[in-house]
């Protein structure tokens, strides 16, 4: 199918209407998205379950789309019963011992932002000559996507190289203000608590667990580094961390970011100038299956955010290039392993080919220029203003291509002038996101689990896929912007309309909170949590007592506390692969029919 070049759109969009039905933690940001990216609602109806998404107009076949909490037959029936069984609980309960469900609607949300992306590659497929096609997205894929990198550690061929046990930040001043600590430095970790006065056994003891803590999503560092903050009044704190180049940030309430929020777009999109002359170079066919197929990503992206989001990508058929420094990329050789290469690396990484470039040097820049010349699109996460710094930002890179979308996923997106460093944790606390995932009458704290990392790796998917259809409608290449920000946002928007409303932000106490049986956990649905609280399950069996609820009409599912067992658990049949390293590898998360 081809279409006419216009100039007249600048969201992909543009004359497209859509409609929605089903789960509302689901739908309600898929149609959000879709009206910010241009299209119009026809219909929402959240009284049918279905989970139905239909997407026509602007002269494309009708794009359509599943998208459902998984097998019901398991139990999987909402995002409580998701999270449990994906092992979703059991890491973000390793901060805090045992299992604990996200106050937030996280699966719904990333199975939501999966969705736009298949309708979106669906329509860039379309544009490139491919048949329509109908997608099928569900929570409980989104939920092993978002635990990817823990199950693949722990399908790995070693064990962790550090330790799993309860412990993490956030510290408290001695005014009782709660605050994220950041550095990436060792140096700058250990000058920050010696400007504290902290015991220098503890310091040393404590900088592995907290270097890992990405990794683990758990921290147990002493605590007497917990002491020591609480000897110290916030503004010696602060000091404390200029002194040494560390950060700090005190946690924000979900009230304080609704004052500020603006409503923007988890992502904008700007064409980089006048169409080009020649049409963007296609190597192979694209089908409903692979609606990528053909094109080229060149990724120079480092931990999560970006190499996440040319992952998938990847998966929808793109070759994916990574740009890696001589030698490679360092995170090739962490631990624990899997046939000698990093089994969270290829969680990531796996199906890329790799190119080693030396960006500090004008001979490798002006190869990587070269190389943009014949991609499709350039996605990196790199420090701000690093890329204009290099001559490799988009209007350097619009110059040899004009075709090409330049993509970059960041921390802030220059969308606070007050930010912190843009890292996962300290976004987390600057935004909300502490408090959002805990229910009332606990103590804020954000999550050790990679919340807005892999969010804002999706959300990068999206935009990237957004801008390879404006690309297709108008003939100009197109620089897109993500960031944790606007993975934070996305993910406490209904905390913040609850806000705005005038209702309580967070949710009430004890919410998911799993119950314990004799052998393990269970976790009822959020209908039918609070009938199931009032049965003491504790010398049942996990399988007796999901009985002993059903029998009553209650909901509920097995909580997975061992991320290794879910190769064999009966709620994923055939989900779970291992590559070609012996990695656990989890399903793609949609399918194409």
């Amino acid at each position: 199918m081809a279409f006419p070049t216009t100039t007249q759109t600048d969201r992909p969009l543009d004359a497209l209407s859509f409609g929605t039905s089903g789960p509302p933690q689901i739908t309600g940001v898929v149609a959000r998205h879709l009206r910010l990216l241009g299209a119009r609602p026809d219909e929402v109806d959240h009284t049918d379950p279905s989970g139905r998404i239909t997407l026509s107009g602007g002269g494309f076949g009708p794009a359509c789309a599943t998208a459902t909490w998984g097998n019901p037959a398991g139990g999987l029936v909402d995002e409580a019963t998701v999270q449990a069984a994906t092992g979703m609980m059991a890491v973000h309960g390793r901060r805090d011992g045992s299992p604990r469900g996200l106050a937030v609607d996280y699966a719904a949300t990333a199975t939501a932002v999966l969705t736009v992306q298949g309708l979106l590659a669906g329509l860039v497929g379309q544009a490139r000559g491919a048949a329509s096609s109908h997608l099928i997205a569900s929570a409980d894929r989104a939920g092993l996507l978002a635990v990817s990198q823990y199950l693949a550690a722990a399908g790995a061929d070693e064990g962790e190289s550090a330790e799993l046990a309860p412990g993490g930040p956030p510290f408290t001043s001695a005014e009782g203000v709660l605050f994220e600590l950041e550095t990436l430095d060792p140096e700058a970790w250990a000058a920050f608590w010696r400007a504290l006065e902290a015991p220098a056994d503890a310091v040393r003891a404590g900088w592995r667990p907290f270097q890992f803590r990405y990794a683990t999503a758990c921290a147990p560092f002493p605590e007497a580094l917990h002491t020591v903050t609480r000897a110290h009044p916030l503004p010696r704190i602060r000091q404390a961390a200029v002194d040494s180049g560390a950060e700090v940030c005190a946690l924000r309430t979900l009230a304080e970011r609704a004052l500020e929020a603006d409503g923007s777009a988890p992502w904008s999109l700007r064409p980089l100038g006048a169409p080009a002359s020649t049409s963007p170079r296609t190597a192979a066919a694209p089908s409903s299956a692979q609606p990528l197929a053909g094109l080229t990503v060149l990724e120079a992206g480092r931990r999560i955010q970006a190499p996440l989001a040319a992952c998938l990508l990847g998966l929808l058929g793109a070759e994916i290039i990574r740009i890696e420094p001589p030698g490679g990329d360092p995170l090739r050789g962490m631990p624990p392993a899997c046939s000698g290469i990093s089994a969270r690396w290829l969680a990531l990484n796996r199906g890329k080919k790799a190119v080693e470039i030396d960006i500090k040097a004008e001979g490798d820049r002006r190869r990587l220029r070269e190389m943009a010349a014949e991609a499709d699109v350039f996605l990196h996460n790199w420090a701000p203003g690093k890329a204009a710094e290099l001559g490799l930002d988009a209007d350097d890179l619009a110059s040899v291509n004009p075709a090409l979308v330049y993509a970059y996923t960041s921390g802030w997106a220059d969308r606070l002038q007050d930010a912190p460093m843009g890292t996962d944790f300290m976004v987390q606390a600057r935004t909300g996101v502490g408090e959002a995932v805990r229910p009332e009458g606990e103590a804020p704290a954000p999550s050790l689990m990679t919340l807005l990392d892999v969010l804002g790796g999706l959300h990068g998917t999206e935009a990237v896929l957004a801008g390879l259809l404006l690309r297709e409608r108008t003939g100009s290449g197109v620089r897109v912007d993500s960031s944790l920000l606007g993975a934070a946002d996305t993910l406490t928007g209904p905390a913040l309309r609850r806000v705005a409303s005038g209702d309580d932000a967070r949710r009430p106490a004890g919410f998911r909170h799993p119950l314990p049986t004799a052998d393990g956990w269970i976790a009822p649905s959020d209908a039918s949590a609070k009938a199931a609280a009032s049965y003491d399950l504790r010398e049942l069996s996990t399988s007796d007592a999901l009985t002993r609820l059903g029998q009553r009409g209650l909901t509920a599912t097995a909580v997975t506390t061992d991320l290794s067992t879910l190769h064999h658990d009966a709620r994923f049949p055939g989900s779970i692969s291992r590559d070609a390293h012996g990695a656990p590898a989890v399903p793609d998360p949609w399918s194409f029919a």
